[in-house]
């Protein structure tokens, strides 16, 4: 097995990794609840505590994470609700100690939003709206694109690579999911060019804290270009009538500020099944990190994808459907 790429990532390196930024660490340490890469609570002297995270060796080149971090400075400096990285005394956001790539972040509070409150999912849409403004003015050059036959292709690839793949439905998993991933081409196709433009790219409700002045979207690790349905779909559950009750709320709140094309809703089925296919892919690319193994047991059984296939034929079934639309 492979040396984890966070082996060295000891409690005394986390700390002396934020007082190289200038500020003095008190010895308070919490790790925080994230997977992709490494985050934590450090108390710091005589102030608030601040959130460190040390991106994933490997993961994003330098160019990216800077266009991250410009990202979410921009939308702050427009009074968007994200958190945003600290910058040190030289300005500087993006830091490096021993191998690692890190930033710091004021602590935010908040919990998870109740999805049942309309007035709530009106909210959501406004600031989805503000953070769309933002990102219409502007290019990302080194994030990724939101491009589903390349990155399905990929996810395809990554998961026929793996170990953790039973052998016995290699050929099931193959040709099911070149027939969703060809799907998904086609019904994307069939909805015509779209704006793309800079999103959040990760906006379930666990990325967003509630607080009494309404919601704080956070961890835009996944930034990235593409439609801006991608940045909503993700708060819709529930069946077809509840998703349109949803979309509507959303709707209403975002276009407050930003017109939204319909015809993006269409492109709804074509992102989720998409997300399947690559979470099953990031799942199999980190089944030898620690924290997978904890927080994914099921991952690592035979019946973990034998329900990934089940539910890719669902999917399946779902892009045969007529498109997600909203009764004018």
């Amino acid at each position: 097995m492979s040396v984890h790429p966070y082996a060295s990532l000891k409690p005394e390196v986390i700390l002396d990794a934020v007082e190289s930024t200038g500020l003095r660490a008190d010895g308070r340490l919490l790790a925080l609840n994230s997977y992709e890469n490494r985050v934590y609570q450090v108390g710091i002297e005589d102030a608030a505590p601040v959130v460190a995270k040390f991106y994933r060796p490997g993961r994003w080149s330098e160019a990216a994470i800077r266009e991250e971090h410009m990202f979410a400075l921009e939308l702050a400096a427009e009074e968007v609700p994200v958190v945003a990285p600290l910058r040190d005394a030289a300005g500087e956001t993006l830091h490096r100690h021993q191998g690692f790539q890190f930033a710091l972040y004021p602590r935010q509070g908040g919990r998870t939003p109740d999805l049942e409150q309309r007035e709530n999912l009106v909210r959501i849409g406004r600031f989805i709206a503000r953070i769309h403004a933002v990102g219409r003015a502007g290019s990302f050059q080194a994030r990724e694109r939101l491009d589903a036959a390349e990155l399905g292709e990929i996810a395809r690839e990554h998961v026929l690579a793996s170990e953790r793949l039973p052998l016995d439905l290699e050929s099931v998993y193959e040709n099911l999911s070149a027939d969703v991933l060809d799907r998904i081409v086609r019904r994307i196709g069939e909805v015509g060019p779209v704006p793309m433009i800079r999103l959040h790219g990760d906006t379930h409700p666990g990325n967003v804290l509630w607080t009494e002045s309404g919601p704080h979207f956070v961890d835009l690790d996944d930034a990235c270009t593409g439609p801006a349905v991608q940045d909503l779909w993700m708060f819709l559950s529930g069946d077809a009538e509840e998703m349109s009750a949803q979309m509507r709320a959303l709707l209403e709140g975002y276009e407050t500020f930003v017109r939204f094309d319909r015809r993006e809703l269409a492109l709804i089925t074509p992102l989720r099944t998409l997300r399947i296919l690559r979470h099953a892919a990031w799942l199999a690319r980190r089944a030898d990190d620690p924290a997978f193994v904890l927080a994914f047991p099921v991952f690592y059984t035979t019946r973990y994808w034998e329900d990934h296939i089940l539910t890719l034929r669902e999917q399946a079934a779902a892009l045969d459907e007529p498109a997600f639309h909203l009764d004018v």
